[in-house]
């Protein structure tokens, strides 16, 4: 189980990881010459050999479908071609641009495991790294093994016999990282952003969303996870017919939790929600049966004058449960989180359960991922920042970097020429909303301060103990930010990670290395491209700012209100127009729901039309290169297609309608262009075409 963080802050633009690599033109001399400089380095120093990594996504007219009109289907004009040609592996759930990339950053992160864990006395991340990935690749001995790391867990649970003893067994598990019930963990104070405070926030399900065990449209999903946890507690050592029982438990145990929970959709749409400063004395009055001051002092950490009791009414509904839930069926609900939550790092018979319903029930994955990758994302998961430091070692150029920031420059200049030039907003608000402007902070490639890994402990030859190791690591370092100011340097992504984020309490927008390739970003490119790809999504991060959730953050990253009574209620009407578009959207004949996806569709909205600004400015005075016959305008929307090129599989789909803030993919291709008349201009598309809205039907907001 995996130390939980409240989900407050991080308004990513997609979740993936990759690295940077050689070029598909990159030829096959400039490879062999890059591989024997490898092959001459010094003994343990990190090396990469280019030619083993997966060729790039990137743009080409190639790619065009010239039989679908662009003002027509401009998704399918660019991707279709391409989506058609290319199935999902079979051990993915979804395939396109992100995920291309990341194959990327498999590919490196492989080899320099491989290489961490050959190492001669190794020390620093290459130790930790090497370690984990050793263990890991160990498949006889874990097998060897079979439920006998758990031993000793599996008979603390069954000791477990009142609710004093569940709550000090909930109090004791989370000191070591492994809190089955609520996220808890540092943030910035929402009224005071430069300090860290204490967070809990709600949890305990092992379904995606509070609707799965709620709808009637889910009901065969949560009768497989009923199964599933059914084959979990039989695998564990219980008999098949009291499996069966326990699992119909554990089922209505977390139907009850869901129930007082929030869904996704109300957790993205008010973020206030996760802000509910208390005393401990007044939280240990909300929930009698769990004491807060013992969970504290359990946990190593002074009492707090107040924390965040996230969505009280879950914690409360918690309280109840210690106090009329038969201590049985407390200890069937640990039993199988215990063992399901270890399960990947068991034997293949734990392994193949756990992808049985959480790939492919779930997600529709066809086949298992390798081991080897599956063990590259353990390492990821627990020891990420570490492998960071191996990576940008390999993998990240100063030329990149030195562009990259010339980008963000330039996008933000446009972005306030674009507030400024706002018809709808007063120039009270409007000055409020430069002021922000000013601090923001760009982060861009990896820290300058790297995080300190000393005090870990791991070995060659214990997979789980490595990661139970890494997690209580990672828990009692995030602990021990509780009451301290903010570290203003720390990344809330590792480097290797395809992505970018927006975090308000900082005002601050964050570019790993990772994304800083095609189709995303080309040192080599021309601006048409690099401006549709990396310069969108650093406009989007940026206008993360001003959407509906980032907008109620001030300059300095405090919770507040600078916005004029009418200016919010003229920017709510702006925003409600948003979601009746992608309200529209469907897959299949599953609607999109607008009002999850509203703070991502707002800044991409913004994003895209803030970086056609930057590269107006950016190129004026210039001739168009006017590459394959394609104008810069045009190549600027053909990139801004291309990097929501994807296809997910039909179950995986589902899901991320039900639980992700961010629209599907295609529907990210045109529902942004779809408001811009730059777009209209630039294929010359007609009033009355699908890609060109009416006037009282488009948005304008930032």
């Amino acid at each position: 189980m995996i130390v939980r963080k409240p989900q407050i802050l991080l308004l990513t633009l997609a979740v993936s990881a990759a690295l940077v690599g050689c070029k598909k033109d990159e030829t096959p001399a400039a490879q062999a010459d890059a591989q024997a400089q490898a092959a001459a380095a010094p003994a343990n120093e990190l090396k990469l050999d280019e030619s083993k990594l997966p060729a790039y996504n990137a743009f080409t007219a190639a790619d065009l479908d010239t039989n679908k009109d662009a003002c027509t289907d401009f998704g399918g004009y660019v991707n279709d071609k391409w989506l058609n040609a290319n199935e999902i592996p079979a051990d993915r759930t979804s395939w396109g641009a992100f995920t291309i990339l990341d194959e990327r950053s498999v590919a490196v992160q492989h080899q320099l495991a491989e290489q961490a864990a050959a190492m001669k006395n190794a020390t620093g991340v290459e130790k930790i790294v090497g370690d984990i990935w050793a263990s890991g690749m160990d498949e006889a001995k874990i097998n060897s093994l079979g439920i006998t790391p758990l031993k000793g867990d599996l008979a603390a649970i069954d000791g477990l016999q009142d609710t004093a003893a569940i709550a000090d067994y909930l109090r004791t598990t989370a000191a070591k990282g492994e809190n089955f019930l609520f996220g808890f963990g540092p943030e910035a104070d929402f009224k005071n952003s430069s300090m860290n405070m204490a967070y809990a926030s709600q949890g305990g399900l092992g379904l995606p969303d509070t609707t799965y065990y709620t709808d009637a449209s889910k009901a065969d999903k949560l009768n497989a996870y009923k199964a599933h946890v059914a084959k979990v507690l039989e695998l564990s050592g219980v008999a098949a017919a009291d499996a069966a029982k326990q699992a119909e438990d554990v089922v209505k145990f977390e139907t009850r939790l869901a129930k007082a929970s929030k869904s996704s959709v109300e957790l993205s749409r008010d973020v206030s929600l996760y802000y509910n400063p208390v005393s401990v004395a007044d939280a240990d009055k909300l929930t009698p049966n769990f004491s807060w001051s013992e969970f504290f002092k359990s946990q190593g950490v002074a009492s707090p004058e107040k924390f965040s009791l996230a969505m009280p009414s879950f914690h409360e509904e918690v309280s109840k449960m210690l106090g009329d839930t038969d201590p049985a069926i407390w200890r069937a609900y640990l039993r199988f989180h215990t063992v399901d939550g270890a399960s990947p790092y068991l034997s293949n018979d734990f392994v193949q359960e756990n992808y049985a319903f959480y790939g492919k029930e779930l997600n529709g994955q066809k086949e298992i991922k390798p081991r080897w990758k599956q063990v590259l994302g353990t390492v990821e998961n627990n020891a990420g920042d570490a492998f960071g430091q191996m990576y940008v070692k390999v993998a990240f150029s100063p030329e990149a970097k030195a562009k990259m920031e010339q980008l963000v420059k330039n996008l933000a200049a446009a972005l306030k020429e674009r507030i400024q030039g706002l018809t709808w907003m007063s120039e009270e608000t409007k000055a409020k909303a430069v002021a922000k402007w000013e601090t923001f902070t760009p982060k861009i490639g990896y820290p300058d301060k790297w995080r300190d890994w000393s005090g870990l402990n791991t070995t060659h030859d214990d997979y789980l103990g490595n990661v139970r190791a890494a997690n209580a690591f990672n828990y009692k370092w995030a602990l021990g930010k509780i009451g301290q100011p903010v570290d203003k340097t720390e990344w809330g992504m590792t480097p290797q990670m395809v992505n970018a984020y927006y975090n308000p309490l900082q005002n601050e927008i964050v570019f790993p290395a990772a994304i800083l390739q095609p189709p995303f970003f080309d040192p080599n490119a021309d601006d048409a491209l690099n401006y549709g790809g990396i310069g969108a999504v650093i406009g989007h991060e940026m206008t993360h700012g001003y959407d509906d959730q980032g907008s109620r953050f001030g300059p300095t990253g405090n919770f507040e209100n600078w916005w004029t009574p009418a200016d919010a209620k003229g920017f709510s009407a702006l925003t409600g127009k948003l979601v009746n578009q992608f309200d529209e959207y469907k897959v299949g004949d599953q609607k999109v729901n607008g009002s999850l996806t509203l703070g991502e569709n707002i800044a991409d909205l913004g994003g895209l039309a803030t970086a056609y600004d930057a590269m107006q400015k950016a190129t004026a005075g210039t001739e168009d290169p006017k590459i394959d016959g394609f104008n810069r305008d045009q190549r600027f929307f053909f990139n801004w297609a291309t990097v929501w090129r994807t296809k997910y599989t039909p179950e995986n789909a589902k899901v991320r309608l039900a639980t992700d803030p961010h629209a599907p993919a295609q529907f990210r291709a045109i529902g942004a262009p779809s408001n811009l008349p730059t777009f209209a201009a630039a294929f010359q598309c007609k009033a009355g075409s699908p890609m060109v809205r009416a006037d009282n039907k488009k948005v304008v907001i930032w």
